[in-house]
């Protein structure tokens, strides 16, 4: 394949991945990994160049949990 054809063929895989992720599902792919959504409750945090106390909102963030294969590849 050339250049042209393999960038083309992971932008439309990290655009799926993305629009997955973005409707609440999982991307598992086997050997590879999982991705998933994790949701971050809201927090209090220090400013440490104030040190007063603010709050942090809740945020959702993407998860990536190593497959077994690959896992096991780089050990």
């Amino acid at each position: 394949m050339s250049q042209k054809d393999v960038g083309s063929c992971l932008n439309s895989i990290i655009e799926t991945i993305q629009k997955e992720l973005k409707n609440g599902g999982d991307i598992v792919i086997p050997g590879f990994g999982a991705f998933s959504v994790e949701t971050r409750s809201a927090r209090q945090a220090r400013n440490f160049q104030t040190g007063k106390m603010m709050q942090i909102p809740a945020t959702k963030t993407v998860k990536f949990k190593v497959g077994k294969t690959l896992k096991d590849a780089v050990k």
